[in-house]
């Protein structure tokens, strides 16, 4: 058992993994700085978008990017019981890799209807939809997803919209899922196929789905095909560069304000808002203006 700390995620240290999973190692991977945009004055060896894509390829590897404390709790009481724990039909030779990130967030307590169970699987309601409006679905992880948060608040306050938003602690455990329930059906079609839970999660949730993460597009964009709807990602490629998280967040259009727009575009494309809306909102929020970006808090080293 180990507990491992990375400063550089996957992309420095994957090797180390492949070695120690087939060496059918267990312990708990902390990968002490992750995204694309939270240490952005370190060097690109620190810019990292696309660790959860490289752990996904490890099946040894179980990764989550969890956005708050009482998350990373249950996932932690999670790894311990499959690993070490009696009665668990689960392979125990497994690690859990936890990205984390240095920018301090408001954690809030964890809710008394808490779902334990999607925060294990990959995906938990933190906010519902409240009033009467066009309605959406915003997907987001780890440190983003205090942005959908505001994202929400905004598109209520400013264009009458209203969104729920979701905490996606792991899309490679949700794309695993939705992969093996594929696989079933594959080897036997006579049976009725499994309907993966992403897709029974989202089952019935109104207007277009949006994601935005600190990572690479590809790491939303890789459950695509389970959400039961329309489906846009927002995404940080590339290589990082150096200055504050606000204005690396909208130079790479992942923060709230991008996450607005995206949001509207998809509404005025169903016909949920008028085709006016999107265009005022790039000029409202100046998104072409690195400098107008105000999503992320300073404290540690930004």
């Amino acid at each position: 058992f180990y507990i491992f700390y990375s400063m550089f995620g996957f992309q420095r240290t994957g090797d180390q993994f492949w070695a120690a999973g087939d060496q059918m190692a267990r312990g708990f991977i902390i990968g002490a700085t992750a995204g694309r945009t939270t240490l952005t004055g370190e060097g690109l060896q620190h810019a990292d978008g696309h660790s959860p894509l490289l752990a996904g390829t490890n099946t040894a590897v179980v990764q989550y990017d969890p956005a708050y404390g009482y998350e990373i709790r249950h996932i932690v009481r999670d790894g311990l019981q499959r690993m070490y724990g009696e009665n668990d039909h689960r392979d125990p030779n497994v690690m859990y890799y936890l990205t984390v990130y240095n920018e301090p967030i408001v954690h809030p307590a964890e809710p008394d209807d808490v779902d334990v169970d999607g925060i294990l699987r990959g995906i938990h309601k933190v906010a519902g939809v409240e009033g009467d409006g066009p309605r959406a679905q915003l997907l987001a992880s780890g440190v983003a997803v205090p942005w959908a948060l505001e994202a929400r608040q905004i598109l209520a306050d400013d264009w009458g919209v209203r969104a729920a938003v979701w905490s996606v602690t792991s899309w490679n455990e949700l794309r695993r899922d939705g992969l093996d329930a594929e696989r079933a059906a594959f080897l036997d079609p006579d049976r009725p196929a499994r309907t993966p839970y992403l897709t029974q999660k989202l089952q019935g949730a109104e207007g277009p789905f949006v994601a935005t993460s600190d990572y690479d597009h590809l790491v939303p964009d890789q459950v695509r095909q389970w959400i039961p709807g329309d489906y846009r990602t927002l995404g940080a490629d590339g290589f990082g560069l150096s200055d504050t998280r606000a204005v690396v967040r909208r130079h790479f259009l992942i923060d709230s304000h991008s996450l607005v727009v995206r949001t509207l575009q998809a509404l005025a494309e169903r016909g949920d808002v008028d085709p006016s809306v999107p265009g005022r909102a790039v000029a409202q929020y100046r998104l072409h203006d690195v400098n107008a970006g105000t999503t992320g808090n300073t404290g540690g080293d930004s």
